[in-house]
């Protein structure tokens, strides 16, 4: 009897720690997908901001 409930909080320790593995690789993946974001929005928003015609903010 006992050697079912052992086997059965094993079998839930497995499970518990294959989720977190896949959660956890989901999360790191997301916030190197947000940092690349980023960095991407930073070097547009430069690039446009250097190249802005100033003539049209003078009026």
């Amino acid at each position: 009897m006992w050697w079912k409930v052992i086997g059965g909080l094993l079998a839930l320790w497995l499970v518990v720690s294959v989720a977190g593995a896949v959660i956890g690789f989901v999360v790191k993946g997301l916030f190197w997908i947000a940092v690349i974001g980023g960095g991407l929005f930073l070097a547009t928003a430069a690039i446009g901001w250097a190249k802005k015609d100033r003539k049209q903010i003078e009026r």
